[in-house]
């Protein structure tokens, strides 16, 4: 079943936490993708490494919209327009840049699909908003000026969707700092995702891992109200 971009939207901000992950080999991305939706987060941003990963993407999709119609497959480090269309044409339902690319805005758009560049400036927040993003990727999160720079975009511009990813642990104290200074979702690679899980094949571990970190932005926003 096709995901709108409103049912990404809303359930990219439920689950908190958005898992970043790439590996070459199909088997090892549907199992560590499936493990990140058992553990209650359905939304995955695959990352855009090298050749062929497009075709390596739509095999994944294809399958994973047969088995598991549930899951909101998404694309990474994407930074043009063209490379853009050809992931949506593979069912990628969001899109994610290192950067803020107008033309990847443009298209997807035209698709009515989500986007989230990436920013590390007011005035690239600000350009983001005008082109219809909902929200914007803090990039690099931790180099930019982490939680204090999130706190100070959110006194004037309060209607600003940040996502950091580069910074954001998955622990509690990382996790009610970053929540605390008013993001919506966190992305998270190698910390969540392990490359000493991923090499084991413990996708129970890799599961664990992911749950603990959705069960802690949850708890952070409950003790919030």
């Amino acid at each position: 079943m096709p995901h709108d971009r409103l049912t990404v939207l809303t359930a990219l901000e439920t689950q908190g936490i958005a898992p970043v992950f790439y590996h070459p080999d199909v088997e090892v991305c549907l199992n560590v993708i499936r493990a990140c939706a058992r553990s209650g987060a359905p939304v995955v941003e695959f990352t855009n490494r090298g050749d062929f990963a497009c075709d390596l993407f739509g095999e994944i999709a294809r399958e994973l919209q047969k088995t598991d119609p549930d899951i909101i497959l998404g694309i990474g480090s994407v930074i043009d327009a063209g490379t853009a269309a050809l992931f949506l044409n593979r069912g990628a339902r969001f899109v994610v840049s290192p950067c803020l690319v107008e033309d990847v805005a443009r298209v997807c758009n035209r698709r009515m699909t989500a986007y989230f560049p990436g920013c590390g400036s007011v005035t690239e927040i600000g350009r983001a908003h005008e082109l219809g993003c909902e929200i914007v990727k803090l990039f690099p999160g931790a180099s930019v000026g982490g939680p204090d720079f999130v706190k100070a975009v959110m006194g004037p511009m309060p209607w600003t969707k940040i996502m950091p990813t580069g910074g954001v642990d998955p622990d509690e104290a990382s996790i009610a700092k970053w929540f605390g200074s008013g993001i919506v979702a966190a992305g998270m690679g190698s910390k969540l995702i392990t490359d000493a899980a991923v090499k084991a094949g413990d996708w129970a571990g890799i599961e664990d891992q992911v749950r603990t970190a959705v069960q802690a932005v949850a708890a952070f926003r409950a003790r919030q109200g």
